[in-house]
């Protein structure tokens, strides 16, 4: 045993055994267990995150407490069950000190009671699912997205005074997109709207001709729509096609029309209205940063879920900061998460102590020609949004 060793052993007995495990703590890498979908047709949406994580943990140099960050990722394949075998194994066999990720809300309703009664920490980056802040919380999952009725309650009552007071809607048909279906009714109807029609379509469709034609059919002022990844891509497509862009407008919860999908549909998303949390031209000086620097390491434009990642390393930084890297007690660990609040890319976060759901700022976004590049331009800010748990 050399001199320095010899030494702070010492120093340990003197100071208690408290001290000692402090330091080792300090000494060991931080295991972050990461369960993102990195195949499949959610793949680009994992990669998003991570890059999101990866660019905030360089920015303190991949550390947090006194411990070199290190990262353990499994592909979530955005399968319940595959979900739930990935985080077991994150916890039982690779020992993580905590968990995040993941996109599917089945995939975050697979793990939650193995989570739970495990007592691990789980910081969800995006699945949105009502239930995890509602009949399904856990004192041990905290979450830094959104959920489904947070980013379409907002926009109902601004469509019905702003838009048009006769909707129809059309969205996927699986819960998340009947959750922002109810979310966008609750507070549009409430505002004295009309529901004209309303149509849910399988994922993975490639043929919206017949709900496209119901729409046309029942002449509404405006649409409501959710759909997301490939499904948005060919529903905007076709959308224009049946000359309903430019004539009736399009307002959807903001995943119908994020970045990715702008870059895949072009002039066809153009003049979409969309809520959400976060738009890439937020002129508050946080994001300008953060759309500067993810532009620099990544060679290509953020999107929602890579700001998502990027605020998911910095709770989990802070929250390991706070207990100055001794994560021996999760109980502690909670009520320092509870605590955090800070300004980001997407404004003021901080979290719901009762539900450990962030309360966040919603904002309408529209597609808009920006000196030649198509992006989501902030037309209204709707304020900080709590969900009701």
């Amino acid at each position: 045993m050399n001199y320095s060793r010899r030494r702070l052993i010492k120093q340990g007995a003197a100071l208690g055994l408290g001290f000692f495990l402090g330091t080792r703590a300090q000494r060991e890498a931080l295991r972050i267990g990461v369960v993102l979908p990195y195949s499949g047709v959610y793949a680009q949406l994992g990669e998003d995150i991570t890059n999101g994580m990866l660019l905030y943990f360089e920015e303190v140099r991949n550390q947090a407490g006194g411990r070199p960050i290190q990262l353990v990722r499994e592909d979530e394949t955005a399968d319940p069950a595959v979900a739930l075998r990935k985080v077991t194994k994150l916890v039982e066999q690779d020992r993580v000190d905590l968990l995040t990720g993941l996109v599917s809300t089945a995939a975050a309703y697979a793990v939650r009671d193995y989570v739970h009664n495990t007592k691990n920490i789980l910081i969800v980056s995006n699945a949105g699912g009502n239930a995890l802040t509602r009949e399904r919380k856990s004192p041990y999952i905290f979450r830094t997205s959104f959920t489904s009725w947070q980013v379409s309650f907002p926009l109902g009552r601004w469509v019905a005074e702003r838009i048009g007071k006769r909707v129809a809607i059309v969205a996927a048909d699986y819960a998340f997109g009947r959750e922002s279906a109810a979310a966008f009714k609750e507070s549009f109807l409430a505002a004295g709207g009309q529901i004209v029609d309303e149509v849910y379509t399988p994922l993975g469709s490639t043929d919206f001709s017949a709900a496209l034609t119901r729409l046309v059919r029942a002449r509404p002022q405006a649409v409501f729509g959710f759909l997301a990844g490939s499904d948005a891509v060919i529903f905007l497509k076709q959308y224009a096609q049946f000359g309903l862009k430019g004539s009736v407008p399009l307002t959807t919860t903001g995943f119908t029309v994020e970045e990715d999908v702008i870059r895949a549909v072009g002039r066809d998303a153009e003049g979409a209205y969309s809520s959400l949390h976060w738009a890439v031209r937020l002129a508050i000086p946080e994001n300008q940063r953060f759309v500067q620097a993810y532009r620099r390491r990544f060679n290509r434009t953020p999107s929602v879920y890579s700001m998502q990642g990027y605020d998911t390393a910095r709770v989990i930084v802070e929250g390991v900061n706070a207990l100055q890297g001794d994560l021996a007690n999760k109980d502690r660990l909670v009520e320092a998460l509870e605590g955090i609040r800070f300004r980001g890319p997407r404004g003021l976060f901080e979290f719901d102590p009762k539900t450990h759901q962030v309360v966040q700022n919603i904002y309408v976004r529209q597609v808009r020609d920006v000196g030649g590049e198509l992006a989501n331009a902030v037309v209204a800010d709707l304020g900080r949004v709590r969900d009701p748990g």
